[in-house]
């Protein structure tokens, strides 16, 4: 009984995965959490999750970084080209 219990518990979080399983950095995510869990106490699913999830995150962040970088060089390079001055009398 206490093994089913467990094998619950470490399936759940598992479930969760066949919706990010195409996300962007979850492959890469996952083997390596996976080497490290498994040379870390033989935690190799458990380890797989994490990493899946911390690179997820990380590759969100990325995207949300290099958007926020392309928006303000394409402001940068609209609004020099479009401002005119009024001539001085």
């Amino acid at each position: 009984m206490h093994k089913f219990i467990i094998a619950i518990f470490m399936a759940a979080p598992l479930a969760a995965l066949p919706g990010v399983g195409t996300a962007k950095g979850c492959l890469k995510g996952a083997a390596v959490g996976g080497v490290v869990g498994h040379v870390a106490g033989h935690h190799a699913v458990a380890g797989a999750a994490a990493g899946c999830i911390i690179e997820h995150h990380r590759e969100k962040v990325r995207d949300k970084t290099a958007a926020r970088q392309q928006s303000a060089q394409q402001g940068a390079a609209g609004g020099a080209g479009t401002a005119a001055t009024p001539p001085r009398q």
